[in-house]
C-alpha cells in the first residue's frame, strides 16, 4: 500500500533532478534580455496623460467627458489596465483626438523607445523603413 492520499497526485521522477542524458551537451544559460521593451498599455497611457496635462485638464474633467470612471482612467494612464478600444476611443475623443491619432502617437513612441534597446536593429528581426501599424486581436 502507498502512503499518499487517494486524490493527491504523485510525481515520479524519470531521472534525478538536474541530471542530463548521457552524451547530451551541457545546458547553456538563456540569453539575457537586451532590455525590457515597454508594454502597449504603458505607451497608450503615457500618450493620454501627456495630452491631458498639455491641455491642463484634470483627470476628473477628462473622465467625465469620456463617461468613464476617474479611478479607471487613472489606471489606464498609469498602464495598470488594458483598456478596450471603446474606452480608448472615448478617452481620446474627450481630449480632442480620434482613436487613430492616439494609436499613431503610441506607435511613434514605441518606435522611439524600442530603437534605444535595439540600437536600430535586433538580431533575427528584419527592419524596414515602413512607418505602418498593425494591430491584431
Amino acid at each position: 500500500m502507498s502512503n499518499h492520499l487517494p486524490n493527491e497526485a504523485r510525481v515520479i521522477p524519470l531521472r534525478p533532478h538536474g541530471a542530463r542524458p548521457a552524451g547530451a551537451p551541457p545546458r547553456q544559460a538563456p540569453p539575457a534580455p537586451a532590455g525590457k521593451e515597454p508594454l502597449w498599455r504603458d505607451l497608450v497611457g503615457d500618450v493620454l496623460r501627456r495630452e491631458r496635462l498639455a491641455q491642463e485638464r484634470t483627470l476628473k474633467d477628462v473622465a467625465d467627458a469620456a463617461r468613464i470612471s476617474m479611478p479607471y482612467l487613472s489606471e489606464v494612464e498609469r498602464g495598470r489596465k488594458e483598456a478596450s478600444s471603446e474606452v480608448l476611443a472615448a478617452a481620446a475623443r474627450a481630449l480632442g483626438l480620434n482613436l487613430g491619432d492616439l494609436l499613431a502617437r503610441a506607435q511613434g513612441e514605441l518606435t522611439r523607445v524600442t530603437s534605444r534597446y535595439a540600437g536600430g536593429s535586433r538580431r533575427g528581426v528584419s527592419t524596414s523603413s515602413h512607418n505602418g501599424m498593425c494591430l491584431a486581436a
